[in-house]
């Protein structure tokens, strides 16, 4: 029996014991059904091998030597992570298609005893339900944009939201990246796909009848992009904007990236492009504060004359209506926490 998956909701909520990926690692690192777990039936070389025969020599021949692959691949899962599952189990499986990865393993499964089910249309029919809520259709959620310049602790703030019964969208957490041009994190950043797959059960654990708070970012962070119907909510967006001195921000940046201003050489390196937007005499005076250890001096030039002045250009861009700002004299973990009260009691009384 095949699980006809017609919405995301088939998806999130099901009851099946386990979800399982037969995909090879290659795909599942790419993306997957959220809370699936990885048993290949074909691992990445032995894909590849199959599918040249395949094209190359003859489909049968393929179909022989892929079957032989599945079966013994399937009975190591079985045999070992899968060993201790007692008669009433049901696992839910997909491939990329639903076909005969998926129903090879499936089959054996059932014929254990074992109540598997295989998913119709496998991982594609997965991919196009996430792309006609991202690409195709409009948000059904309210979104309200934090913004303020660069180091105002917009992201520190939105657990801080979160905890005081705000709902809150972490678009930096799941992009892995601090959306700034420092931004990059030591883990690196998913694939457009799987961001979008974590996006998309983000979004269905929010409550479209509530406001949804999120960081005001461009429409790319580092290298995965914001699919459209994200995009277009944001723009739309009200505004909340914070700001601080530029003493507390300057404090606070060289906190947030100590890891990436430890890194003199790296750190010269990502700020080299910025020559040709800030200019050669700029970019030396950062240098030298780099080879100076001079972290604050730096953090503060950085946001003075790079990250403030294209922030003030965005604004006037896009003229965002604002419809509440805080001021905040310190960033520090308490002055957080006050400014989260705040913003919470506002916005807990604003309707959209």
């Amino acid at each position: 029996m095949a699980l006809v998956a017609d919405t995301l909701n088939t998806f999130f909520t099901h009851d099946f014991d386990c979800v399982i990926d037969v995909r090879s690692p290659a795909e599942f690192a790419e993306d997957r059904v959220p809370g699936a777990i990885n048993l290949p039936v074909l691992d990445n070389e032995e894909r590849a091998r199959v599918g040249t025969i395949y094209k190359q020599e003859s489909p049968f021949k393929a179909r022989k030597i892929g079957a032989a692959l599945v079966f013994r691949n399937a009975a190591a899962h079985v045999a070992g992570p899968l060993a201790h599952h007692q008669g009433g189990w049901r696992p839910l499986i997909y491939c990329w298609r639903g076909g005969q990865r998926s129903g090879t393993f499936t089959w054996m499964l059932r014929e254990i005893g074992w109540r598997a089910e295989v998913v119709q249309g496998g991982y594609k029919a997965y991919r196009r339900l996430v792309t006609s809520a991202l690409y195709d259709n409009p948000l059904p959620h309210r979104l309200i944009q934090l913004g303020g310049y660069t180091g105002t602790a917009k992201t520190a703030l939105l657990p801080r939201l979160a905890a005081r019964g705000i709902q809150v969208l972490d678009l930096e957490g799941l992009a892995r990246h601090r959306g700034s041009l420092l931004g990059e994190r030591p883990e690196g950043q998913p694939a457009q796909k799987g961001f979008e797959s974590d996006l998309i059960r983000a979004l269905h654990a929010l409550d479209p009848a509530l406001p949804v708070v999120v960081e005001a970012e461009s429409s790319k962070i580092g290298q995965i992009n914001l699919p459209p119907a994200l995009w277009d909510a944001m723009k739309s967006a009200p505004w909340i904007e914070i700001s601080a001195p530029i003493e507390a921000r300057a404090r606070y940046l060289a906190e947030a990236y100590a890891d990436i201003l430890a890194d003199g050489p790296r750190l010269t390196q990502q700020l080299a492009p910025l020559r040709f937007f800030r200019g050669h005499g700029l970019v030396d005076r950062w240098d030298a504060m780099i080879a100076e250890g001079a972290r604050l001096a730096l953090c503060r030039s950085l946001a003075e004359d790079h990250y403030d002045p294209a922030y003030r250009t965005s604004m006037r861009a896009q003229a965002p209506r604002i419809l509440h700002r805080e001021e905040t004299a310190s960033l520090t973990p308490d002055a957080l926490d006050e400014l989260a009260d705040r913003l919470a009691a506002h916005l807990q009384k604003i309707r959209i």
